[in-house]
């Protein structure tokens, strides 16, 4: 059995504990004139100003497992963890191009989620059926990633008995600490992670800062601390280098710029920039989202750090994910480790509460009202969106508990494959009515499938299947991200088949929007009663 670390737990619990009464009196904090309509549970009344809107989406997508995973990767791998940065500095000016529009578009018929636009845009129910579907099935594993990242902090502090202790006593902080997020999530809605997000934010701008500065003195500065990890990459034998490997670079930039692509794919992200009050907000946000990538370039740092600190050396089969958190243990003074870790346990609680509202808005408004209750009222909406986000918190929580973590990671990556299928339909449908939807349905099962089966003969260390995102491209002969060659078929299928059935002059569904809809403004929703709107542009 570990030692308890007093001190950092004591730190860590009245932080906790903080966060906890803010996201209960989130529910007060710019209260609404109707609380039983799901813009204001899943949107936040779509009232967020810049600096909410900032702090939301940094909470949203620089989660705790990023915080424990991006450094790991560079402790195990080296140059090939640094995908990230480069992938969140491509992501922001990508997105700049199409966010105000689906803001715009989605404020004028009060869309809730991304399947919500894709439905009003092609006129399809099986299509923005397979959207939200697909946003869900993405989601699940990355709320349970969270409770990774909580489960190495938990694990360094020395709570829960040990491994030999009964299951209920070593898992019960984790059920504790989600058994609030539920609560505090189902009363306030989005407002709950946004406010709670200063506090988390605030806390990792703080802990990077100090790290970055603090231990490199301690380790004998920068120079060495590189020296100790060209070191351990150049011994015989060792996987992965200090510089991206001449075979290496497809692979690199593919998952770097497919990433980026499947960034504001998500469900959760998604609903970050719904919650802005206006289309403007959204812009100004795009423009200073990457001070977040600077950060993140700093964090990868701290898997160098943990190299030259020993951490778990000469140890066979260390799990690189407690790298930072016993980096921090060894390296900080315990009650300054119990900030860090708490800046890492409520790194897990924002995101993982934004990703169960998102999910539960997809399956209420795309789901729900769509397929088994279309006369369902705002308040009925409201109130099966709070139920379901509770079961999506229970799933994941049973996920992690029931089942290997590699399955989590593993399922986690085949996320980002599979809501990159989702780009076509979306990011096509804000700029053009061209594609048919029955071509647009077949590109993205088509770039589904083959992305799984490529993902599934995948094998690693650590699983014989899903135990890598890279592979061979065909016709190209590099190993690039299987996500951007499943959408590239998805893409050349949706082209195909869209000429094919115009040539056939096939039946075109309704177009809900139209043109003026895509630059509009608060305040323009009226806009959506009048008369006329076009079938395609």
């Amino acid at each position: 059995m570990k030692d308890v670390n007093v001190p950092a737990l004591v730190v860590f619990v009245l932080f906790f504990a903080l966060v906890t009464v803010m996201g209960f009196l989130a529910s007060r904090w710019r209260r609404a004139d109707n609380a039983a309509h799901l813009d204001e549970w899943g949107l936040g009344g779509r009232s967020f100003g810049t600096w909410v809107t900032w702090f939301l989406l940094g909470g949203d997508l620089y989660t705790a497992y990023t915080f424990v995973a991006v450094p790991a990767a560079v402790y195990a791998t080296g140059a090939a963890g640094f995908f990230a940065v480069p992938y969140t500095i491509v992501a922001y000016p990508l997105v700049f191009l199409f966010l105000p529009r689906l803001w715009s578009v989605s404020r004028v018929h009060g869309y809730v989620t991304p399947a919500d636009f894709v439905r009003g845009r092609y006129g399809s129910r099986p299509l923005s059926l397979v959207v939200a579907l697909t946003g869900i099935l993405a989601t699940m594993p990355y709320i349970a990633l969270q409770l990774v990242g909580i489960q190495a902090v938990l694990d360094v502090l020395g709570v829960g008995g040990g491994e030999n202790a009964n299951w209920f006593v070593k898992d019960l902080p984790l059920f504790i600490a989600f058994g609030v997020l539920a609560a505090y999530t189902y009363s306030s809605g989005l407002r709950a992670p946004a406010l709670i997000a200063f506090v988390k934010d605030a806390l990792v701008y703080i802990v990077i800062i100090v790290a970055v500065i603090y231990i490199p003195i301690r380790l004998g500065g920068y120079g060495h601390i590189f020296d100790a990890a060209a070191h351990k990459f150049s011994a015989p034998g060792a996987k992965g280098s200090l510089t991206v490997p001449h075979g290496s670079q497809w692979t690199y930039a593919t998952l770097a710029l497919g990433s980026a692509m499947a960034l504001f794919m998500y469900p959760h992200s998604v609903t970050g920039v719904l919650a802005s009050k206006s289309r403007g907000t959204v812009r100004r946000n795009m423009a200073i989202m990457p001070a977040y990538s600077l950060m993140l370039g700093l964090l990868a740092l701290l898997g160098f750090m943990a190299i030259a600190a020993g951490v778990g050396k000469g140890v066979k089969g260390y799990n690189a994910q407690l790298s930072v958190p016993q980096l921090f243990a060894d390296m900080f003074p315990d009650w300054f480790t119990g900030v860090a870790f708490a800046a890492i346990g409520i790194g897990a609680l924002v995101p993982a509460a934004i990703m169960s509202i998102a999910a539960a808005n997809l399956f209420t408004r795309n789901v729900y009202k769509d397929w088994l209750k279309p006369s369902a009222t705002p308040a009925d909406e409201t109130r099966i969106a709070k139920l379901v986000s509770l079961l999506v918190k229970v799933g994941a929580l049973a996920f992690v508990l029931g089942m290997d973590k590699q399955a989590a990671i593993n399922l986690q990556l085949l996320g980002g494959l599979w809501i990159l299928q989702t780009f076509v339909a979306i990011v096509g449908g804000l700029f053009t009515r061209w594609f048919h939807h029955w071509a647009l349905f077949a590109g993205w099962a088509a770039g589904m499938v083959y992305g799984t089966w490529k993902a599934y003969g995948i094998a690693s260390p650590a699983t014989k299947h899903f135990g890598g995102s890279a592979a061979g491209i065909p016709g190209i002969g590099e190993i690039g991200y299987i996500g951007l060659t499943a959408f590239a078929l998805n893409l050349i299928v949706a082209v195909a088949l869209t000429l094919v059935l115009r040539a056939l002059k096939a039946p075109e569904l309704p177009d809900e929007t139209r043109p003026s809809d895509y630059s509009a403004e608060a305040g323009d929703e009226e806009l959506k009663n009048a008369p006329e709107p076009v079938a395609a542009h």
